[in-house]
This record gives structure tokens, sequence and C-alpha cells, in this order.
């Protein structure tokens, strides 16, 4: 059963449109849309993720679909068919294509195609059920295979993303702390300098004041 649907801009993470009812039935369904959000982040550092992709969390297991700078995203239960979870996700695709396709690029705030949950609502009661005949006729169409379709764990993938964010803020950390150092340096040559001529400007300045007195007054 598809339990959440969100649709998110891959460039910056933004989520673009989601399902309104999605995780009612589900205590814990604030939980796996942060993981969602964490995933969007992850995608968002432009690694070299594949087009599609399983990751099991929990009871669920998220499947996405990348397309155009835009990822489909469903989470469902485990048991629910891999090939009927990303025909679904084929048709939100579709059709959010060819409806935002051109405003994609331009969305500027969170859930601007927040109207999309009615396409998405009734797509999904479609896919509910996996014993009716279209879903069987799905399942047992040749032509759509996802065996190749990589299966990993959210922690692994998520794993990845948060080594880079340690090496990232220690890169800023270091790069901080080399200005700090660097500005250090300059005012101790700064103070360097100030020491080893302040004793000759003095004798220079008393040097003058004496021949200009002298010069004023004699």
């Amino acid at each position: 059963m598809v339990k959440l649907t969100v649709v998110a801009r891959v460039t910056d993470g933004l989520p673009l449109a989601e399902g309104l009812d999605d995780g009612r039935d589900m205590p814990d369904a604030d939980f796996y849309k942060q993981q969602a959000k964490a995933l969007f982040k992850n995608l968002s550092r432009g690694q070299n993720q594949p087009s599609r992709m399983s990751i099991e969390t929990g009871p669920y297991i998220f499947h996405y679909i990348i397309e155009g700078h835009v990822c489909y995203l469903t989470m469902c239960d485990r048991a629910y068919p891999k090939k009927l979870s990303f025909q679904y996700l084929e048709d939100i695709k579709n059709e959010f294509e060819r409806v935002y396709g051109n405003q994609i690029e331009t969305a500027a705030r969170p859930y601007a195609f927040i109207k999309f949950d009615t396409f998405m609502q009734k797509t999904k009661k479609l896919y509910q059920d996996t014993r009716t005949q279209r879903n069987i006729s799905k399942l047992n169409d040749e032509l759509y295979e996802v065996h190749q379709i990589m299966t990993r764990n959210v922690q692994e993938v998520l794993g990845v993303g948060e080594k880079l964010d340690q090496v990232s803020q220690m890169s800023s950390r270091l790069t901080s702390e080399s200005r700090v150092y660097a500005e250090k340096a300059k005012d101790l040559n700064r103070q360097a300098l100030i020491r080893k001529w302040a004793p000759v400007a003095v004798v220079l300045g008393v040097v003058f004041l004496l021949l200009w007195v002298r010069k004023k007054f004699w």
C-alpha cells in the first residue's frame, strides 16, 4: 500500500507537491517525512545517484524516480509490489511534467504545486488494491522490469551524506581557523615592526623638534 508521496526539485531539495492525506494512518508519519526530506537534501548535493532506486526503512520502503531535475518519491509497505510502486511513480511523473513542466525551475516556495494532491490521491486509489484486474495486468507487463533497480538501506544512503557534511564542516572550520591565524600573524608582524622602529621614530622626532626650536628661537 502506498503510504507517502512527495515531489521535489533535485537541485535544491525544494518540495513541490505532497499528498495532503498521506501518513494519516501512520503514528510515526512525521519521522518518515523527515527521512524523505533528508533523502532530498542528500540528492541535492549533486552526487551521482541512480535515476531509480529503492531504499529500505523499517517496515517500509522508499522508491524514487529522478527525471528533468525532479525527484518523484513514494513510500510503501515492504510487501507492496515493487513493479506497481514504480508504475505509480511513472503516472505521477507524466502528469506532473504535463501540467507543471515549464514552471518547475521558477518555483520559489515550498509546495508551490500543492493542488497536484488531487491527482495524487486519485492515482493512489487506483494502485491500492493489488488484486484488481488493472493492477494484475500491470504486474504481468513484461515490458516494464524493475529487477535491476538497486535497493539500499536508508542508513547507508543517508550515512554517505552525513560523512560529506562532516568533511564539508571540517573544511569550513579549517578555512575559518586559517583566516584567524593569518590575521593574528599580521597583527604580530605589525607589533614587531612597531617595537623595532618606535625608538628610532622617537629619536628622530626629538632631533627634528630640537632643530626646529633652534631654528625658530636662536
